[in-house]
């Protein structure tokens, strides 16, 4: 595992202590895991959505990808 310094505001300092005293992180390190975690999860869930909307105004093609690059 890498570690990493980042210079975090007074305000992020205070909410993840308040994760550690609230037991939803073990230490400081987790609550900053989980934040990570939780952006990562928030980008897929955007990308899957802008992917659905995407195939609703049909702008998604059907068929051989090496096919379509050539009509491409």
């Amino acid at each position: 595992m890498t570690t990493i310094s980042v210079p975090i505001t007074p305000v992020q300092e205070k909410f993840i202590k308040a994760l550690v005293k609230s037991g939803r992180a073990a230490n400081k390190a987790h609550a900053v895991r989980l934040g990570i975690d939780a952006l990562a999860g928030e980008t897929a869930f955007s990308s899957l959505q802008r992917s659905l909307q995407e195939a609703r105004e049909g702008k998604v093609l059907y068929g051989n990808p090496r096919e379509l690059i050539k009509k491409c």
